[in-house]
């Protein structure tokens, strides 16, 4: 398939205010479909093959069941509004935390129906399928139609973009390959793509590198003071928990001190996703 056609934002674009920092305070709120189980887990030994990882599944299962309002209460607490990436299973699992995440005013952003539903593996009518589904199951619970997607894995694949196109959305986040948001047109629709950064991002950083919880804070005063320096950078930075992972207490107060440092800050723009879009949007349309 033909890649879209792309238009990039002019050199001296900035954020609103004048800013060349945007941040936003990510929450993964995720869930595996029925029989399913992450691919990761706490536990270093493996299993023999074939055999179902419940150990995972319960450590999956940490998110919807107490990880994700712990990091909607720090969000709370610091008046910082996120965007939180929600599988669509779980508006039919846990419908009142859904509808609870958009009345607090989060952003409500489309993550397949389940975190082994990845669009790249999925055929063209179940990678349709898929997007509908979610799309109407989040809508349908939190009464707000979701305009931006990001794939589990951030793995979509070209097809499944048009696709979304196709079915209304304004943008997705399955990019890493540049600093600004740019836009891609396809023969029936147009995304904006919206790179998402994952240097602060708690999964990674604590299940695959093993860092520590004060690192992740480290790594971010770091990330942040020298981009600070470099002005002529126009820049997105994420900072991302994951429900299962740094809902958790022993994790979850790096999040807070990081979200508690930067919410009364002015040298940076603290927005979500969707506001991202819309700035950008304006200058490219």
């Amino acid at each position: 398939m033909v890649g879209p056609r792309v238009t990039r934002l002019p050199n001296n674009f900035r954020w609103p205010g004048g800013h060349h920092i945007a941040l936003i305070f990510n929450i993964a709120y995720e869930a595996w479909s029925q029989g399913k189980a992450p691919g990761i887990g706490p536990m270093g030994n493996p299993l023999p093959a074939g055999a179902f990882d419940a150990n995972a599944l319960s450590w999956g299962n940490y998110g919807s069941r107490t990880g994700i309002e712990r990091l909607l209460r720090i969000l709370d607490r610091k008046k910082v509004q996120g965007s939180v990436m929600v599988s669509g299973v779980l508006a039919e699992r846990t419908p009142d935390q859904v509808r609870a995440i958009a009345e607090a005013g989060h952003e409500i952003v489309a993550h397949s129906y389940a975190q082994d539903m990845i669009p790249t593996a999925l055929s063209k009518e179940e990678s349709r399928e898929n997007i509908a589904r979610t799309t109407t199951l989040l809508e349908q619970v939190s009464g707000v139609r979701p305009k931006g997607w990001i794939s589990p894995r951030g793995t979509a694949g070209t097809e499944a973009l048009v696709l979304l196109a196709e079915s209304g959305y304004e943008w997705h986040s399955d990019v890493l390959d540049e600093d600004k948001p740019y836009l891609q047109r396809f023969d029936h629709g147009q995304l904006l793509a919206i790179p998402f950064t994952v240097e602060i991002n708690d999964l990674s950083h604590a299940m695959r590198y093993g860092r520590t919880p004060r690192q992740f804070v480290d790594m971010f005063d770091d990330f942040l003071s020298h981009a600070l320096l470099l002005k002529d950078d126009v820049i997105i930075i994420d900072v991302t928990a994951h429900a299962h992972c740094y809902g958790r207490p022993g994790g979850a107060w790096a999040y807070e001190e990081i979200v508690g440092k930067m919410a009364r800050r002015e040298d940076v723009w603290i927005t979500t996703r969707q506001k991202i879009a819309n700035a950008a949007l304006r200058t490219l349309s």
